[in-house]
């Protein structure tokens, strides 16, 4: 990770990239390593002492890791005239904080590391962006097992006789595949065939489900003596508390709702502000909430590693959380920086908010943009499907941001078809990469579209009796780093 410093306040945002490949049952397109650098001009001494995130929570939500697969049974996927046997079923994800998840996975030739961490994620950061037929996924999920408990009542809905829960895990897996991958795929139990023929035919369209929490923004920006906002809570959390540290009330930065009144409590829908004293030196905070509540089923998780993309089929109560952070500083450029993986563009989205006097201006791959003072733009970092990415921006006074992941947004269809497209010969091959086997069900030789036999990590005793049955948030106030000439 690369980094330099211009005269008078200028900087280098250095940015670098690790290129990943990965093979897959059919048409990928080749990672490529990607190295840029992204030079900021200008006077920007309004980025004080930041927190450093680790550019995994931005979204919100749940994070968890993955076990193995829980429920499962056997299909075939055929293509190109070759027929290939794997595993299709339930996974089951330890949410960070407490809770446990049930999920379907929606790419079908993608392995999935073991013990590998996840993110809630929208369907825009996932391969179901663009996919006319991700609502009818969400359709099948919700109608199906797990959330339809009944075998006996699915089974006849279905006209499969009798379904055990193997046989329905693999059922409604086949049928989100042909959906989410556009596979031919079946399942070897007649009657999982069966169940999957019903789900597919079936299937109608529904809504994106909304996150289990956010925090919108994810950054803001201002000057001291105002109250830096507004930071609007969404959630399906009944509500969350506000408990701001000492450390913070000391720096004399609260949390205040429009009013200027301390916040005690927050729900959907709810408007928050950090109030920083007239008085306050160039700095920064972050504002971290966390609630305890189901995540909608259908809700996407991503990895930043390479581990197939989850789908949620189940959760237990559970804890989540979200992050937002501020910026401020008396005079000069101020911005903002938040970052959202963009699968349309097939890149990373990042959005600068300058909140100062003076324009922010940057040079990202050759390019120059410039945020003017009071306005916002958004700018994409254009990444190879596949792309392990791992970026740092960097500002003076301690600023910094990390974004790290892969860009996991195209099934093996959807390359196909781009390759296609763009007049491309890739390499093909019909078998998924294999994995071992864990939770219960038949199969324990069936190649693996991912899984493994690891147990799952659970959070500690301790952290769960704090944090499960109550939500919490929280201010961190960093210390200041001295401007130049101080």
């Amino acid at each position: 990770m690369c980094q330099s410093v211009l005269p008078e306040g200028n900087c280098v945002f250095s940015v670098f990239s690790r290129a990943g490949r990965r093979r897959r049952g059919a048409a990928r397109l080749a990672a490529a390593t990607l190295m840029s650098g992204l030079v900021v001009a200008g006077a920007i001494s309004g980025t004080g002492p930041a927190f450093a995130d680790d550019g995994t929570k931005e979204p919100g939500g749940a994070s968890a890791t993955i076990g193995g697969l829980e429920t499962y049974g056997a299909a075939v996927i055929h293509d190109g005239g070759q027929d290939e046997q794997v595993s299709a079923g339930l996974f089951r994800m330890t949410v960070e904080g407490g809770g446990m998840l049930q999920t379907y996975c929606i790419d079908i030739h993608n392995p999935t590391q073991t013990d590998a961490k996840y993110q809630e994620t929208p369907w825009s950061g996932t391969s179901l962006s663009g996919n006319a037929d991700a609502g009818r996924i969400r359709w099948i999920l919700q109608n199906s097992y797990p959330q339809v408990n009944d075998l006996a009542a699915l089974a006849r809905k279905a006209g499969a006789g009798s379904l055990t829960e193997q046989d329905a895990a693999a059922g409604t897996q086949v049928a989100i595949w042909r959906y989410s991958d556009k596979a031919d795929v079946d399942a070897v139990s007649p009657a999982a065939e069966k169940l999957a023929d019903y789900l597919h035919k079936s299937a109608e369209g529904l809504a994106e489900p909304g996150a289990s929490l956010t925090l919108s923004p994810g950054a803001v920006s201002g000057r001291p003596g105002e109250r830096l906002g507004p930071v609007t809570v969404h959630t399906n959390a009944d509500a969350v508390s506000v408990t701001p540290p000492a450390e913070a009330a000391a720096d004399g930065v609260t949390v205040v709702d429009k009013d200027g009144k301390p916040v005690t409590a927050a729900a959907d829908g709810s408007q928050i502000f950090f109030d920083v004293p007239e008085d306050a030196s160039a700095g920064s905070a972050a504002l971290t909430v966390q609630a305890s509540t189901t995540v909608p089923v259908g809700r996407a998780f991503t990895s930043e590693t390479r581990s197939q993309t989850q789908i949620l089929a189940g959760s237990s109560e559970s804890m989540v959380s979200a992050t937002a952070t501020a910026n401020w500083a008396k005079a000069g450029a101020v911005p903002a920086l938040s970052a959202r993986k963009n699968c349309a563009k097939s890149g990373v989205d990042i959005t600068a908010v300058n909140q100062g006097d003076k324009p922010f201006t940057f040079t990202l791959m050759g390019e120059e943009y410039t945020t003017a003072a009071g306005a916002s733009r958004t700018v994409t970092i254009p990444l190879q499907e596949d792309q392990a990415y791992d970026f740092t921006i960097k500002g003076p006074h301690g600023f910094e941001k990390r974004l790290r992941g892969v860009l996991d947004c195209r099934t093996v269809a959807d390359a196909a078809a781009a390759s296609a497209d763009d007049g491309l010969t890739t390499q093909t091959t019909t078998q998924p990469s294999p994995a071992s086997v864990g939770g219960t069900g038949a199969g324990q030789d069936l190649a693996e579209t991912g899984s493994s036999n690891a147990t799952p990590v659970i959070a500690g005793i301790a952290i769960v009796l704090v944090l499960i049955g109550g939500a919490s948030v929280f201010l961190v106030r960093k210390k200041k780093t001295p401007t130049d000439g101080e």
